[in-house]
């Protein structure tokens, strides 16, 4: 299967889902307050302006290969996941304090820049992050309304609703583990593949799985199954995704392209470089994290040593091997041969992607 195809063919169906949801609550929130209205609007932007709906489409298949057949309710219930997915990424760019999602302003970026305009002498950044956890937290909600007013069997909703609190509090214990490595400034490599199986292969791949899975009447087993897969598969997306951080195009990527630098992120490629790294080629690395003036010819200097170091090599390599094993768990479960194909040319697609 050519998961890259299937993922645009997905989208294709779950965006119009997306905006008839989202065109309901600004219809409600009209009614109630216009600022707030405006907020819900700013979030469809940035939602609708990007994104793969890859846990979305993990959700469907989840429930594909659980054995469901109410496809286009399962479509329905799966906007839930990209919510959810949404409210956290706008969080998270506060932390990161990143300017850009999908090439889109991000959300206290653009109410910051309201405050500069609207309310002079007042901090526009406190504004701005203010307005962005409220959105955020408002479409957190929103993505458990999705799951709430879904036509399964309320048992199961319950069981699903359940499952969702789980996968946003792993991810909150794994992005609160990336703060505080962050601002240590220093991490090993066992501390920087558990933080990035609690902040993103539990919430990328095996939450969106298991949801699926849950609203096909799946039990326990069946779902620990599907995290054999699901653990080292999202544990080498996060690997690329510190590699396209540094070696990416902001064209593709839709983010400033070193933003993890200058942010100081402790990633496998950092935690290696440094391990590996001489004298001079340690100063260039501490020279530039967390260097919010970076340049970009010291960014090419700090990338020159990622490769020279060959912790560029290391980190694919272990992403390779980790999709490797991802694959080799997924072979052997009993499920649905549609899903299957699905997850495993997914499993490549993720590797070897440039966004």
């Amino acid at each position: 299967m050519d998961a890259k195809k299937t993922l645009v063919e997905f989208k294709k169906m779950v965006d119009p889902e997306i905006q008839a949801y989202f065109k309901r609550v600004i219809g409600e929130t009209e009614k109630v307050d216009k600022n707030i209205s405006e907020a819900v609007k700013y979030a469809r932007k940035i939602v609708m302006s990007g994104g793969k709906r890859a846990r979305a489409a993990f959700m469907y298949y989840g429930y594909i290969a659980a054995g469901g057949k109410e496809k286009k309710k399962m479509i329905k219930a799966s906007v839930s996941i990209e919510l959810i997915h949404a409210f956290l990424l706008i969080h998270d760019d506060v932390i990161d304090r990143d300017e850009l999602r999908h090439g889109v302003k991000t959300a206290h970026v653009h109410y910051g820049e309201i405050a500069k305009k609207y309310f002079k002498n007042k901090d526009a950044a406190h504004f701005g992050n203010s307005m962005a956890i409220i959105i955020g937290d408002m479409v957190g909600a929103l993505g458990n309304q999705v799951l709430f007013e879904s036509d399964f069997d309320a048992k199961i909703v319950m069981k699903a609703l359940h499952r969702m609190q789980g996968i946003v509090s792993y991810t909150a214990i794994g992005q609160s583990e990336d703060v505080y490595i962050e601002n240590r400034g220093r991490a090993s490599e066992k501390e920087i593949l558990k933080m990035y199986e609690n902040k993103t292969a539990k919430y990328t791949f095996e939450g969106p799985l298991h949801l699926g899975a849950i609203l096909a009447g799946a039990d326990k087993k069946f779902l620990q199954s599907l995290s054999s897969y699901s653990i080292p598969a999202g544990i080498a997306f996060q690997i690329q995704d510190d590699i396209l951080g540094i070696f990416g195009q902001v064209g593709k990527t839709g983010k400033p392209v070193g933003s993890d630098v200058r942010q100081g992120k402790q990633t496998i490629l950092v935690a290696k470089a440094l391990e590996k790294a001489d004298g001079r080629q340690k100063e260039i690395l501490k020279k530039c994290l967390g260097n919010k003036n970076l340049t970009q010819p010291e960014l090419e200097q700090f990338k020159k040593v990622i490769i020279e170091t060959e912790s560029l090599k290391y980190a694919q390599e272990l992403a390779k091997k980790m999709i490797f094993e991802a694959k080799g768990k997924i072979k052997n479960v009993n499920i649905d041969k549609e899903a299957k194909e699905f997850l495993l040319g997914i499993a490549d697609y993720m590797l070897n992607r440039e966004v």
